[in-house]
């Protein structure tokens, strides 16, 4: 699962690393980032309605990026038997991040991609309270360099998320799955196997 940058192919590097015989799908985000729009998405809902079609029965692993991120953990909380383990690089969380020190991301997206739809600006995923729910084994990816998703908001979730480990990145930033994917490809493929 991309963040709202939207691509795809944001994970492939990383996938192209973990075993071949994983099956794996590559999710974009219709109308973010690059991706063409389509009538049908018009949320963040209709986001993890897409996410649940491509899981189908499940159980499945989440792997998710940034927005990603908190997408995948709404939907451990409302279908836990769907979700398996969860693998979550420098994600919000759901939480209210800047009194956690990060900086907002929203000026720069709506200046890089200024037909982006108003909800993607607008709409918030408040888990608060309702991670101490989540039990699925979860890895936590942070950068000590990124200024969007902050350490201090990897600790938040470790501490409010029941079974989870943080790790920690030095020099990492926000792109660090993309960026630095073999710094991390066993981490995951340990957490995963």
């Amino acid at each position: 699962m991309p963040g709202v940058g939207a691509d795809p192919n944001f994970w492939r590097p990383l996938g192209d690393l973990l075993p071949a015989d994983w099956n794996k799908t590559y999710l974009g985000w219709p109308g973010l980032g690059d991706q063409p729009a389509h009538p049908d998405i018009n949320s963040y809902d209709d986001l993890i309605g897409l996410t649940l079609e491509a899981i189908g029965e499940g159980p499945a692993d989440l792997v998710a990026q940034s927005m990603g991120g908190a997408l995948a953990l709404k939907i451990a909380l409302d279908h836990p038997g769907k979700i398996r383990r969860l693998v979550l690089s420098v994600t919000s969380g759901g939480l209210d991040v800047a009194d956690l020190g990060a900086a907002d991301w929203r000026p720069a997206y709506r200046a890089a991609h200024p037909a982006c739809p108003d909800w993607v600006m607008s709409e918030r995923i408040d888990l608060g309270d309702d991670l101490a729910r989540i039990v699925q084994p979860t890895l936590l990816l942070f950068g000590d360099a990124d200024p969007i998703a902050p350490v201090a908001v990897g600790r938040r979730l470790a501490e409010r998320l029941a079974n989870a480990q943080l790790h920690i990145v030095p020099g990492g930033d926000h792109d660090l799955a993309r960026e630095r994917p073999h710094e991390i490809a066993d981490l995951i493929r340990r957490r995963l196997a």
